[in-house]
């Protein structure tokens, strides 16, 4: 029987560590509420001249057609000098270009903040060995990391 919790346990420990997980997507906690957390990414990106081109309110949407939704915002965004190079080792890549970064709140309240792996989007246009995904996961990770750092 304890074998049996113990199993319960860890698969209830695995689904809920893989909530977020999803082929390429990065994912990582904010102290911050989702429109704060956008605030700071938005801020960071601009700072670093990357060009922002939309941010979407979700939740707004929803409430505009009846519905409910969690905060959850998309900003769009991106640089040329980034995403050309990537479209050069594959031109489909573009369908993934520009960039995307999501904050959301789940359930619990706890706000996330995620966006596309650039390598895991290299390997889907079966260009795993592009130097450019590998500079743009480096970028996006310092990015996200300042905008929820404390």
């Amino acid at each position: 029987m304890k074998v049996l919790r113990v199993c319960a346990m860890g698969l209830l420990f695995w689904s809920a560590s893989a909530a977020w997980s999803a082929d390429g997507l990065v994912a990582v906690k904010s102290p911050r509420t989702p429109s704060d957390t956008m605030d700071r990414l938005e801020k960071v990106l601009k700072a670093k001249k990357v060009v922002v081109f939309a941010r979407l309110d979700h939740a707004a949407g929803a409430a505009q057609a009846g519905r409910k939704l969690r905060a959850t915002q998309l900003l769009i965004f991106g640089n040329p000098q980034g995403g050309a190079p990537l479209m050069e080792c594959a031109q489909s890549a573009a369908i993934d270009l520009p960039l995307k970064a999501l904050a959301w709140q789940d359930a619990s309240g706890q706000t996330w903040l995620a966006y596309n792996d650039p390598v895991w989007i290299a390997q889907r246009h079966k260009v795993p060995q592009c130097a450019a995904a590998a500079e743009l996961k480096k970028a996006l990770a310092a990015f996200t990391a300042s905008a929820v750092a404390k």
